[in-house]
C-alpha cells in the first residue's frame, strides 16, 4: 500500500479569541480540514468480523466501511481493558507511563472518597508534566470535539477537551462547516451485555458456530458465542445511523472514519488477558475519497498512535511528549514501530502485574507474580454463564488440556507463542532450546521498554497514591495571573503546563486560551490539568 500523505491538508489557521475577527483565507483553512470520526465498539476481537475472516454474521454497515477503507491487521490496545486502554487513546501515552495502569482509579460516578474494591478512593493519578488531553490541541486550532456517552480515562477530565462530552453529542452541534472530531461510543457489545442480553433474540444459531479450542464446545460456550454475535448485529445497527448521517450531510466520501475495539473480546481469556484475544482489536480506517479501500495493512499500531496519527491528520504536529508514533498525515513518521508493548495491573479488588512485548511474528508474556492463576477471580466477570461453566468444568476435571491451561492455580513466569504458528498462543515456547536467542531478545526488550518509560507498576499503588495526593486530595493549581498588555488581555498560570481555559457568561462551555483576550471583554478563567484541581476561578470584567 502506498503511503498515505492526504495532501489536501492546509497550512494551520492561528486560533482566533472572542471578538477577533478572521480572513477569508483562515476561515478557509479552517473549513477545509478533514472530518475525523472514531466509531468506537467496546469488548471486540477482530476474529468475530467478516472483514476478518469470519462469516457467522452478516454485518453489512462494517463491511461496506471496509471495502470503502483500510482494514488493520495488527492493531493493538496497550492494556486489555477499558479505563487504562482509553488513557492511553486520549492521551498518546503508554499508561505505566501516565500511571493509569490499575483497573480502575478513577471512578466519576462515585462519590468523593467513596471506596473502589480494594478500598481505595476514587484519584486521578498526576501525569508526566506536559501530559494532555490530546483534543485540546484540535480545539485551539478551530475543530469542534465532541464525544459520548463514554469516557473512563483513569483520570478527571479537563474542560479544554471538548466541546460536548454527553449522551447528545454530535457533530451537528457544530457552527456552520467548522472541522469536527467526534467520538461515538457503542456498549451494546459490552461484556457486561452478554449477561444482560441472555434471554434476547438470537440473530445467529449457536450450534453454527465455531468453538476456539482454549474453550470446551457445549451449549453454554455456544450460547454466550451467539449473544456476542447478536451483539454484534445490534453494534451494525447503530453505527449504521451515524453512517447514514454523514452521507445524508454530504459529509462521508471526505472524511476520515475509525472504526475499533477498544480493547479485546468480552469472555474469558480475552478482555484483561495479554494474549491476542485480550490486546488485539479490529481497525477499519476510511480515508477521504475511500483511497485505497477494500485494502489491507500489516503494520503495528497501537493506541498510543491514535492520538499523533488524528493530530498530524489535522496538520497539527504532534507533541514531542506523546510516546505513539503518527501513522498517517503531514507527519507521518518514516519509521514505524516494529514491536507493540503491553501491560496488565489490578483488575478491580485483585492486583497482579503482566508486561508483554509483541511482533509480527512473536509474543512474551512476563509474569511478576505466578501464584495468581490467569484466571483471576475478578467478581464481576464471575457474572457470566461461560465464566461460571469454565470454573465448573475445571473442578470436574472434564477441560482438556488446552482448555485448562487458562484456568490452572498458577502461571509460568515467562510465555513465548509463535503467533504465525500458533495464534491461539497455547504452546509456550519459553522452556523450548530452540527458542532460547528469541526468548533473551524478547525478555532484553520488554526490559529496557519498562526501564525507558518508567514503568509505574512497579511501585504499589498506595505509595504512588501518596506521591501525588496531599492529605489524600488532589493537589490544587494556584490561581491564575493576570496582566493587560497592548495586546489585550494574557492570562498565566503558575503552573508552567497548566492548561488555561475560559468562557464568558454567554458560553455554555470553556474555550481554550491561546493568544491574548480583548481589553473590552468580560469573562472568567482557570487554570486546570490533568491530576490537579483546578485554579480557583478569576474574573474579569471589562466595565
Amino acid at each position: 500500500m502506498k503511503s498515505l500523505h492526504l495532501l489536501f491538508f492546509l497550512p494551520l489557521i492561528i486560533f482566533q479569541s472572542c471578538g477577533e475577527s478572521k480572513t477569508n483565507d483562515e476561515t478557509s483553512a479552517k473549513e477545509t480540514r478533514p472530518n475525523i470520526i472514531w466509531l468506537v465498539a467496546e469488548d471486540q476481537s477482530p476474529e468475530w468480523f467478516p472483514m476478518y475472516g469470519d462469516k457467522s454474521i452478516s454485518l453489512p454497515n462494517l463491511e461496506s466501511l471496509s471495502a470503502d477503507g483500510i482494514t488493520f491487521d495488527n492493531a493493538v490496545a496497550p492494556v486489555p481493558v477499558c479505563a487504562p486502554a482509553r488513557s492511553s487513546l486520549i492521551t498518546g501515552m503508554y499508561p505505566t507511563t501516565l500511571g493509569t495502569h490499575n483497573m480502575r482509579t478513577h471512578t466519576p460516578w462515585r462519590a468523593i472518597n467513596e471506596p473502589l474494591l480494594d478500598s481505595l478512593p476514587s484519584y486521578s493519578p498526576v501525569v508526566p508534566e506536559g501530559v494532555r488531553m490530546f483534543t485540546e490541541y484540535l480545539r485551539k486550532e478551530g475543530y469542534y470535539t465532541a464525544n459520548g456517552p463514554k469516557e473512563d480515562y483513569n483520570f478527571e477530565k479537563t474542560d479544554a477537551a471538548w466541546d460536548d462530552s454527553s449522551p447528545k453529542r454530535h457533530y451537528r452541534k457544530r457552527e456552520g462547516n467548522q472541522p469536527f472530531f467526534a467520538v461515538f461510543n457503542f456498549s451494546v457489545c459490552h461484556e457486561s451485555q452478554i449477561w444482560n442480553r441472555g434471554k434476547d433474540s438470537l440473530f445467529v444459531d449457536p450450534k453454527e458456530l465455531h468453538v476456539p479450542p482454549y474453550l470446551p464446545d457445549n451449549d453454554t460456550i455456544r450460547h454466550d458465542l451467539a449473544v456476542n454475535y447478536s451483539n454484534l448485529k445490534r453494534l451494525d445497527n447503530q453505527l449504521g445511523e451515524i453512517i447514514k448521517d454523514l452521507k445524508e450531510d454530504g459529509l462521508y466520501e471526505n472524511s476520515i472514519i475509525f472504526f475499533y475495539g477498544d480493547h479485546g473480546g468480552p469472555f474469558p481469556r480475552h478482555k484483561r488477558a495479554l494474549y491476542d484475544t485480550g490486546v488485539k482489536v479490529p481497525l477499519i480506517i476510511k480515508f477521504p475519497e475511500n483511497e485505497d479501500g477494500g485494502t489491507r495493512d500489516d503494520r503495528l499500531i497501537s493506541f498510543i498512535d491514535y492520538a499523533p496519527t488524528v493530530l498530524s491528520m489535522a496538520g497539527i504536529e504532534p507533541p514531542k511528549v506523546i510516546q505513539g508514533k503518527a501513522m498517517f498525515g503531514e507527519f507521518e513518521v518514516e519509521d514505524k514501530p516494529e514491536y507493540t508493548y503491553h501491560s496488565s495491573d489490578r483488575f478491580d479488588e485483585i492486583y497482579d502485574r503482566l508486561r508483554a512485548v509483541r511482533s509480527t511474528e512473536y509474543k512474551y508474556i512476563k509474569s511478576f507474580n505466578t501464584n495468581l492463576s490467569h484466571a483471576l477471580n475478578v467478581s464481576y466477570r464471575e457474572q457470566m454463564p461461560m465464566m461460571r461453566e469454565l470454573r465448573k468444568m475445571y473442578a470436574e476435571g472434564t477441560l482438556n488440556d488446552e482448555q485448562k491451561l487458562w484456568l490452572n492455580p498458577t502461571k509460568p513466569e515467562e510465555e513465548l507463542y509463535d503467533l504465525k504458528e500458533d495464534p491461539y498462543e497455547l504452546h509456550n515456547l519459553a522452556l523450548d532450546p530452540d527458542y532460547q536467542q528469541t526468548l533473551i531478545g524478547y525478555r532484553q526488550l520488554l526490559n529496557d521498554w519498562m526501564k525507558e518509560t518508567n514503568d509505574l507498576g512497579r511501585m504499589d499503588e498506595r505509595i504512588l497514591m501518596e506521591r501525588w495526593l496531599i492529605d489524600g486530595e488532589q493537589p490544587r493549581l494556584d490561581e491564575l495571573q493576570l496582566e493587560v498588555t497592548n495586546e489585550g488581555i494574557e492570562l498565566i498560570s503558575p503552573k508552567n503546563d497548566a492548561t488555561v481555559v475560559f468562557r464568558q457568561s454567554k458560553d455554555t462551555i470553556w474555550h481554550v486560551y491561546a493568544a491574548p483576550l480583548s481589553k473590552d471583554m468580560s469573562f472568567e478563567a482557570k487554570a486546570e490539568r490533568i491530576g490537579y484541581i483546578d485554579s480557583e476561578i478569576l474574573e474579569y470584567s471589562a466595565d
